[in-house]
């Protein structure tokens, strides 16, 4: 049993490893003069319009985007804040899409390096996603919790 469980292991370690997000799609309504402020919020969050139309006779626009599920918590509350209340999106469970970046990517070479810089894992949306989930399960997460110490704060009153 443990030949053919280390063959499987083999197996899927051998290609990239990618995670799969659950997608809402969203339905908006929204005026005109509120479009901009909505498409901030949507952006904000990883969202893709796929589709604009306006009804005839009115200034309100139906926009059909779909957004993630982990970017979904307070995104009504947020998209309302942020135009006034003139949005009112509509959340439904769409499908699931492959997060096309590999969780477990560092840059190796040097036009890597050059390219994306020391940090280029920081905005990783897959390693965002994945250690969310690892945190809200309890599991241990690899991030740096100090990430500049070249100063040393004293949080006592000088005298």
């Amino acid at each position: 049993m443990s030949c053919v469980k280390e063959a499987c292991r083999k197996a899927f370690q051998s290609q990239p490893q990618r995670l799969m997000a659950a997608m809402y799609s969203c339905v908006i309504q929204v005026p005109a003069d509120a479009l901009g402020k909505m498409y901030a919020v949507l952006g904000k969050r990883n969202g893709r319009i796929l589709q604009e139309d306006m009804r005839e006779g009115s200034q309100v626009f139906s926009i059909t985007a779909v957004l993630p599920v982990v970017e979904s918590f307070g995104f009504a509350e947020e998209i309302r804040k942020r135009t006034s209340g003139l949005a009112s999106p509509q959340l439904t469970f769409s499908h699931w899409e492959v997060v096309d970046v590999d969780p477990f990517w560092v840059p190796t070479t040097e036009e890597e390096y050059m390219h994306f810089g020391d940090k280029a894992d920081s905005d990783n949306q897959a390693r965002i996603y994945m250690n969310n989930v690892r945190r809200r399960k309890g599991l241990k997460v690899d991030e740096k919790i100090v990430e500049h110490a070249e100063k040393q704060r004293t949080l006592t009153k000088n005298k």
